[in-house]
């Protein structure tokens, strides 16, 4: 293994001047600098970088902590986080905490261990508070992905999950559904808040009274309880629509849905928060309130790097990143 003290010795120079031109540390001529590298190459040296954290301070590796790796909206994000990471010479870790609160604290206790540079940080929902308070105590810093947590300051990159929601509400009052059912997240999760929240106002606006009989809380992972569909279509006036608070409960609605003989849109329309990935390409069916997934890990990444490198103001940020209503064939007029 090509040590620094062959790549001196080959290049003529102390091992103090190599380890500098590795850290880019010190003063050094050009000259000196230029041939110190050259020998590097020649003998295919690839620094140790846990010897290089301990001078510099710094790993240069961050953390990407999601909730769900198999929602396409945040496999976007983290495409959008590393590269945004690359772009800075950082590497980065991930991490799926399965909208499991235990799993996250078991991936916040490792990424203490790691000395990570900061994290990039999707919470579960608010009992997140702790993890968070964790990082800050340990002077890491982090910036905080599509949901807010109450008591926690801090950057923070988010969708418009209220007037997303009102939107696709207000597009199926406009075919004349009168009877529209939601079926959302955990309401300890800020972003199915705001949803049941545009979901009201969107009746309010349109002259129509919210019925929380046709509103039906579960994880945003999965739709696990077939139950409360039946007693929706049980109710004497069932749902003529559903709004499905993200795309995953969406699939399990649809799937739910034929189990029971029933097509969409012809026998009720169904829309959904979130997109899939190429769905205008593949399968162009879906109504959707589209959020910029690869934004949301772009930003986000660049705010977390200026927090990190010292360019960020003191003053925390939040930036709220419109949906975009995209209506395609999953609606009909009533």
């Amino acid at each position: 293994m090509v040590t620094i003290y062959d790549i001196a010795e080959k290049a003529g120079v102390s091992a103090m001047t190599v380890s500098r031109v590795i850290n880019n540390t010190g003063r050094i001529s050009e000259a000196t600098r230029k041939r110190v590298r050259k020998v590097m190459e020649e003998l295919h040296y690839i620094p140790n970088s846990m010897a290089r954290s301990l001078v510099l301070q710094k790993t240069k590796i961050l953390s990407l902590l999601i909730t769900d790796i198999t929602n396409p909206f945040y496999t976007t994000i983290a495409r959008g986080a590393e590269d945004a990471a690359k772009r800075s010479g950082y590497r980065l870790l991930f991490g799926n905490s399965d909208e499991d609160y235990v799993k996250e604290r078991d991936y916040v206790d490792m990424i203490l261990s790691t000395r990570v540079d900061g994290v990039l940080f999707a919470p579960t929902g608010d009992q997140s508070l702790e993890h968070l308070q964790q990082l800050q105590k340990h002077n890491i810093p982090f910036v905080v992905l599509d949901r807010e947590v109450p008591g926690i300051e801090a950057d923070v990159v988010l969708g418009d999950s209220k007037e997303g929601a009102r939107k696709l509400v207000e597009h199926l009052i406009g075919l004349g559904h009168k009877r529209i059912a939601l079926i959302n997240g955990s309401q300890d999760v800020s972003t199915a808040r705001l949803r049941y929240l545009g979901y009201r106002e969107a009746h309010t606006l349109s002259g129509m009274a919210p019925d929380d009989t046709l509103v039906a809380h579960f994880s945003y992972r999965d739709f696990h309880d077939e139950s409360a569909l039946d007693a929706l279509l049980g109710l004497a006036s069932p749902p003529t629509a559903i709004f499905a608070a993200n795309n995953m409960l969406a699939v399990g609605v649809i799937q739910a849905l034929r189990k029971r003989g029933l097509q969409v849109p012809r026998d009720i329309s169904v829309v959904c928060f979130d997109d899939f990935v190429h769905a205008e390409a593949i399968n162009p069916f879906l109504t959707v309130a589209a959020q910029p997934a690869y934004q949301f890990g772009s930003l986000g990444m660049q705010l977390l790097i200026e927090r990190i490198e010292g360019e960020a103001a003191r003053e925390q940020r939040k930036l709220i990143l419109p949906c975009e209503l995209l209506i395609r064939a999953s609606t009909r007029a009533v």
